[in-house]
């Protein structure tokens, strides 16, 4: 048989996020957002799950080619624009919309020849520092987009620094709604946490909002709000199960480095998966898993293949029993992938778009 690691994706849950955000932005349409091969999920297995979004963004025409094989019709948007001129054949190709960030997309535009006018969304620099144009360039911009035959129409979008921090959107919204406040086209600002955190402003909601790391259920502004307190469910959950036990002594220790020692006797499992499985390696003693839904602890460090886990609080556990690395467990068990971030010293969404491919996926409800 295979090794028993397994990353399964949950349809179901994929379309209950999405409906929490749209719960808290009824008057805004909603992007997909499938960057990064959709947060690791995979773009193909997460479609049935958001193909209720409005619409589709992401980074490169691979993927937009990718989404238009699925037989979406709707808008696609590349979120960092077009990197090349030819790029923007495809774009006229698919009918993909694109963002411009930079005088030279706009060079690129003007220079394009197409039957078709492109839809663009012109991007702010707000205060991120990132891509888009500074508030004092911003205008000058739109006006050299608006003069252009090859652009259809025009919508405005910023992105959100700290909306899930102390020092909030305020700063940022005052500088979009200023500069932009008699240019016409519809607006797009609000992330995961700008949505959530800050929704009930009517201007973070705008016309289009675009959730992320919401969508595939790992909360925006962890440690402080849990995904539980935001309602949303793990869309993916990795899971494998005990091939090996140990029966340690006072003293003995435990892998590599010896990192962990047994202060009583201790029975531990030994579960096939380790940091070429993506699992992060900073994880050490401590860090929560289950065992058939019941949490426990790991010992030691992660190995290439293996990590290690105290079965004190499941007597009854042995070979062949199931183990949650993160997201979803029996008997209704959730383990919150957030959790396991703060213990490898990372974030979810690195986690989600570090899973080897050598772990099979699945994809159920």
């Amino acid at each position: 048989m295979p090794r028993p690691i397994l990353a399964t994706i949950h349809t179901a849950a994929l379309r209950h996020n999405l409906a929490r955000m749209r719960r808290s932005a009824p008057d805004a349409r909603v992007w997909g957002i499938v960057k990064a091969n959709a947060y690791g999920h995979g773009i193909e297995r997460v479609f049935d799950g958001l193909r209720g979004a409005d619409g589709f963004a992401l980074l490169d025409l691979h993927e937009a080619e990718r989404m238009r094989a699925l037989g979406w019709r709707g808008p696609v948007m590349l979120l960092e624009g077009v990197f090349e001129a030819r790029d923007l054949e495809l774009c006229s190709r698919l009918g993909l919309w694109h963002v411009v960030h930079c005088d030279q997309q706009i060079d690129m535009l003007a220079a394009h020849k197409t039957h078709q006018p492109h839809r663009v969304f012109l991007k702010m620099n707000s205060g991120m520092n990132r891509l888009g144009f500074s508030p004092q360039r911003f205008r000058a911009a739109w006006t050299r987009l608006d003069a252009l035959p090859q652009v259809d129409e025009i919508s405005l979008m910023t992105h959100f620094s700290d909306a899930d921090g102390d020092r909030g959107i305020a700063h940022q919204l005052q500088v979009f709604a200023e500069v932009t406040r008699d240019l016409p086209g519809e607006r797009s600002l609000g992330n995961s946490a700008g949505v959530l955190r800050h929704g009930g402003d009517p201007a973070v909601r705008a016309d289009w909002i675009r959730p992320g790391i919401a969508v595939y259920g790992s909360s925006p502004d962890f440690p402080v709000h849990d995904s539980s307190h935001w309602e949303l469910q793990p869309a993916m959950t990795l899971s494998s199960r005990i091939i090996g036990m140990q029966m340690l002594a006072p003293g003995d220790t435990v892998g590599y480095g010896s990192s962990f020692t047994a202060d009583a006797p201790l029975r531990i499992g030994v579960v096939a998966c380790g940091y070429a499985d993506g699992y992060p390696r900073h994880c050490s003693t401590g860090t929560p898993v289950l065992v058939e839904g019941v949490r426990t602890r790991m010992v030691g460090r992660v190995s290439m293949d293996m990590i290690t886990v105290d079965l004190t609080p499941v007597p009854d556990a042995g070979f062949g029993s199931d183990v949650t690395l993160w997201g979803r467990g029996p008997h209704g068990a959730v383990l919150p992938i957030d959790e396991i971030a703060r213990a490898g010293g990372t974030v979810s969404y690195e986690l989600m778009c570090a899973v080897a491919p050598r772990v099979p996926f699945v994809v159920g409800e």
